[in-house]
């Protein structure tokens, strides 16, 4: 499969490290092979070099002339509605939810253990009742013809009269 996020100008990229870690900028100007200026208008990344491998490239890209101004950026930037793009994103919601996740407390991590474990509970008996009904209407397996009780609850036979006593001589 070909790539498809290239380092080229106003690629916008996810900073992963360094003091501005997390943050979006998008890339200005290429200065060599490994290093790039980006620019952050909107997210107050300001304009510096940055190893390409402190950036992840991310599906989004706006259109603004080489070496252009912050200015430019920023006006391309929220032409482009970037920041509403990338929260949209999965990419986002991902990183949203492991900081969410991170922030937990023991009683909260408690609270959703129990949670989860309630929540199987319920989804088992549920599992169990339909594969209970079906085993016994015949469909579980993909037989065609009803087993003898069909869907229907079986009940219970009445005990049986006693015996008369013994037999006469």
């Amino acid at each position: 499969m070909p790539f498809r996020r290239f380092v080229e100008t106003g690629r916008i990229a996810l900073i992963a490290d360094g003091p501005q870690k997390g943050k979006l900028a998008s890339i200005v100007d290429v200065i060599d092979q490994t290093r790039v200026l980006v620019d952050g208008p909107a997210s107050n990344v300001p304009r510096q070099q940055i190893r390409l491998n402190q950036l992840h490239l991310t599906k989004f890209r706006i259109k603004f002339p080489y070496t252009a101004r912050t200015r430019i950026v920023r006006k391309a930037w929220n032409d482009a509605k970037i920041d509403e793009k990338w929260s949209d994103s999965m990419w986002a919601k991902k990183l949203q939810a492991k900081e969410k996740r991170a922030a937990l407390t023991d009683f909260d991590r408690f609270k959703l253990r129990k949670a989860r474990s309630r929540r199987n509970k319920i989804r088992s008996q549920a599992f169990f009742s339909i594969k209970n009904a079906s085993s016994r209407n015949g469909s579980l397996y993909g037989k065609k013809k009803m087993a003898k009780g069909g869907d229907k609850p079986k009940v219970k036979k009445a005990a049986k009269a006693e015996k008369p006593a013994a037999k006469k001589k």
